[in-house]
């Protein structure tokens, strides 16, 4: 097996087991590329059948592109699609930065779904290349009963021997591409030829590289206009993938906050 089969592999033994040891799970669908590719591969998994819900947490925030591949990829890909609304700013915590304090309704919007339908097993896109909070992540990583995240005390994972035990009404993020790097989702995009959002493009000299609401993401200078080229881009640039999110420019400690409060 090649690179690319090797992470399909590895991402596909994750879900089959996540599907295998917990009751109830939903994969967190925010749209972008790391979730469709997740989609893509639960899809492979499941011999073309997603068996379990795909959760859209909305803020109602996010580029018209985005809902117009929501709404025409969950119905060609065949999807239980959960769309789950956001509380407005007014319930977040107020002592967060601007950025933050508005991508914490994602927060609070995910814990109403999650009371609304029981799931003890929340499949989400993160990697480990994106953020050095998320490099600390495990592939099953057990939240508390809040959604709150003890980044001090998490199960090792030796010889992709999981913990798939979460507490008494808690549940676990699971994170079947962890271990891949934005390269690696563009080259099996490519590749496995998955629908993009036209976004990500280049268009009169800039793109986005990361996609979250519109008032907090902004694009980046880029002459990419093909996956080709976004590939040997990514093998030049010293600039952070989420370098275009306001969030990751606030106080230090403001994303470590929202990660232990839940955030994805």
């Amino acid at each position: 097996m090649d690179h690319l089969d090797q992470l399909e592999a590895q991402s596909i033994y994750i879900f089959r087991e996540a599907f295998a040891r917990l009751k109830k799970i939903a994969l967190l669908w925010s749209l972008g590329k790391d979730s469709n590719v997740m989609i893509w591969l639960a899809r492979k998994a499941f011999f073309g059948k997603m068996p379990f819900p795909a959760l859209h947490v909305d803020t109602g925030k996010k580029f018209p592109e985005m809902y117009r591949f929501r709404d025409h990829y969950g119905k060609e890909w065949d999807l239980d699609l959960r769309v789950e609304p956001c509380p407005p700013i007014d319930a977040v915590d107020p002592t967060l930065p601007p950025a933050a304090r508005s991508a914490a309704r994602k927060t609070e919007g995910l814990k109403m779904a999650l009371a609304k339908y029981g799931f003890d097993g929340l499949i989400a896109g993160i990697r480990r290349d994106e953020e050095a909070t998320r490099a600390k992540e495990r592939v099953f990583s057990p939240r508390g009963l809040e959604g709150n995240w003890d980044v001090r005390d998490q199960p090792p994972e030796f010889w992709d021997h999981f913990n798939a035990s979460p507490p008494q009404g808690a549940h676990l993020r699971i994170h079947p591409i962890l271990h891949w790097t934005e390269a690696d989702i563009w080259a099996y995009t490519k590749r496995e030829n998955i629908p993009i959002i036209p976004l990500y493009l280049s268009k009169e000299g800039k793109r986005y590289r990361s996609l979250g609401d519109q008032d907090i993401t902004n694009p980046v200078n880029s002459t990419a206009s093909t996956i080709d080229e976004i590939l040997i881009e990514l093998e030049q640039t010293k600039v952070p993938e989420r370098s275009g999110r306001a969030l990751d420019h606030e106080t230090e400690d403001a994303f470590e906050r929202l990660r232990v409060a839940g955030y994805l």
